[in-house]
């Protein structure tokens, strides 16, 4: 039984494919589109994922499940609007005829994208927002029963909720209503500070540690209350985006002493100190959701999923503070991964077919779910754009990219299927020295194009993860942040805060400096032969050659596109920045043997990219 989840039209659009409770394939549409965080109708993901399951022209699909439920979503639109009228009248006049002209139709236009593909559905279900959330995080979980908690701005009415999973129930036990949001409450300072509201989060996390949280108890005085059942409360006198077009008003901006930062410009203290402080008051909020799902379910371990729980700092202070024996999260865990969890939901719960976990094992197949490109495919792009190349295979090829990452080189890597999530875990990465006192700088800067203050994460050998590491014992899918061993990190020299901030970010905190942050920290990536043996592969004669079982590992990009899925992306990308090695599958290129690479107005045309 074939059932396709979709997610589709806020932002980050994608694609599952589910087949009798197995996940064959997964893919955001952004990666085929090359418009990040595309929102629209996933037709290329669905028509890859219809591939992957070779589904043909002429059969029948058995379901589709969408995320969530577009009229009780309108609902709550029409509510508010009526609640904040007239002063809500802008945002009626965009967001109604919006969802009239297209976010009503969903189901329609998924029809369509099937029917051009010569697939016809059986049946449509739309599962309710954070359910397709919490079936995303328990279903593919290697745990038989567990809490589930989830968080993100908003799906219809719900903003965060408490789930307990028995074998294959889910069931929702409390829920946070809109307004009252943690994730919008986030948002809002993403904004204030200066970054773009459902893709800059992140860049607030990565803020953080350089300021100091001086406005926590302001923000807790006066913009929320957190409770110790978990649930908060918001006072709406200082947010703007019930009846206005940002999320926050001018009431917010003397709160906290001015205008938003201007996007772009330089950041101040000002701005560290209020993502250190939304850090912290965030890290409480999940705290207290924890510890109630633990004392409401009565259950051992967690399940995470929806936007917040890509806060993996806050996913450290839970394992870290052992509210739970063990927590696993879903590691397409923002709305791409509902898709997944609509199909598991249908499957399971809806029409009642058994779950059999493996304990230690999820099924997210090592968030490998997208496309991968053979021998043949590859060579044929390279040979007819007389490319050179070298084609090593096996322990030949690891010894090749290990020796140049020991040189110092800046290494891409597109092998194997690409992976679902926001996170590139070795099929469609960057790889580069994590010992290097440069390089942290220089891949920001001259590589990603992107903030200076940016950290990178680390890849590490799974047995190897605590001789670098504390707390984490695994780490798959690079959504737990944990602190270096005390005996590794260098004590700090002076008050940090008086430097500028390009001397800050490239002063040495340990003897991995392109992977500690300033707080002593790293987001970590273990790697295991079993869900990567190739990257286990190349890591181990990493380490053979440098006694170091530690690499940098960041997404094969750069700033304001998607992480590359062919290899004419990842040519082009290698060929456009700082990149010196590419290794599609067994073919490495040298950049210093390549063509010139000329910028013009049709190059992605002249690479077969539109």
């Amino acid at each position: 039984m074939n059932i396709l989840g979709v997610s589709a039209l806020y932002h980050d659009s994608a694609a599952a494919l589910v087949r009798d409770g197995q996940i064959i394939a997964a893919a955001q549409e952004e990666r085929f589109s090359r418009r990040k965080h595309d929102a629209r109708v996933p037709v290329h993901a669905i028509r890859y994922c219809l591939e992957a399951g070779g589904l043909k022209s002429g059969e029948r699909l058995d379901a589709v499940a969408f995320y969530d439920k577009p009229i009780t979503k309108f609902t709550r639109l029409l509510t508010t609007f009526g609640q904040t009228a007239p002063s809500g009248f802008r945002s009626f006049t965009r967001g109604v005829p919006a969802w009239v002209r297209e976010k009503g139709w969903v189901g329609w236009s998924i029809d369509r994208a099937l029917r051009r593909a010569g697939v016809k559905a059986r049946e449509f279900y739309f599962p309710e927002h954070h359910v397709s959330h919490a079936a995303s995080a328990f279903y593919p979980s290697p745990f038989a029963e567990a809490a589930v908690l989830t968080a993100d701005g908003v799906g219809e009415w719900t903003c965060s909720s408490i789930s307990v999973g028995e074998g294959r129930r889910l069931r929702m036990l409390a829920e946070q209503r809109f307004p009252h949001s943690l994730g919008l409450l986030y948002s809002a300072f993403t904004y204030y500070t200066g970054f773009k509201v459902n893709s800059g989060e992140y860049k607030l996390m990565g803020l953080a540690p350089y300021g100091q949280p001086r406005y926590a108890q302001l923000i807790k005085d006066r913009l929320i209350q957190l409770r110790a059942d978990g649930s908060i409360w918001m006072n709406m006198d200082y947010f703007g985006y019930l009846d206005g077009l940002t999320m926050t008003n001018e009431r917010f901006h003397q709160l906290f002493g001015g205008p938003p930062r201007a996007p772009e410009s330089e950041l101040t203290p000002r701005e560290m100190d209020l993502a250190a402080s939304i850090q912290a008051v965030t890290e409480e909020a999940m705290l207290n959701m924890a510890r109630y799902a633990r004392a409401v379910t009565g259950k051992r371990f967690l399940c995470l999923a929806g936007g917040v729980a890509l806060n993996c700092v806050a996913n450290g202070k839970i394992l870290g503070r052992k509210i739970f024996d063990d927590l696993w999260i879903q590691p397409a865990a923002g709305d791409a991964g509902a898709a997944v969890g609509a199909a598991l939901y249908v499957w399971h719960q809806t029409l009642g077919n058994e779950r059999a976990p493996v304990p230690g094992q999820d099924a997210m197949s090592g968030a490998a779910l997208g496309p991968a490109y053979t021998r043949g495919q590859i060579k044929a792009f390279l040979d007819e754009n007389k490319l050179p190349y070298e084609e090593l295979r096996g322990a030949e090829r690891e010894a090749r990219l290990a020796r140049a990452l020991a040189e110092g080189k800046v290494v891409g890597l597109l092998q194997g299927r690409m992976e679902f999530g926001p996170r590139a875990l070795g099929n469609r990465s960057i790889l580069a020295d994590a010992r290097s006192r440069k390089m942290q700088s220089y891949l920001n800067l001259s590589t990603k194009f992107r903030e200076s203050f940016r950290p990178f994460a680390p890849i590490v050998l799974r047995e190897d993860v605590s001789e670098y590491f504390e707390v984490v014992e695994e780490s798959p899918y690079m959504l737990l942040v944990a602190g270096l061993r005390r005996e590794r990190c260098l004590p700090p020299r002076g008050d940090e805060r008086t430097l500028s901030l390009t001397e800050w970010v490239n002063r040495p905190r340990s003897d991995l400096p392109a992977i500690t942050h300033v707080d002593y920290s790293a987001r970590i990536q273990t790697v295991d032969r079993g869900r990567n043996p190739r990257l286990h592969g190349l890591l181990a004669e990493f380490k053979r050659l440098t006694g170091c079982g530690v690499l940098v590992n960041t997404s094969f990009n750069v700033r304001s596109e998607p992480i590359v899925c062919t290899p004419e992306d990842a040519y082009c990308c290698f060929m456009r920045t700082g990149i010196d090695l590419l290794a599609l599958e067994d073919f490495v290129l040298e950049k210093e043997r390549q063509p010139e690479w000329v910028e013009t107005e049709n190059w992605r045309e002249e690479f077969g990219l539109d």
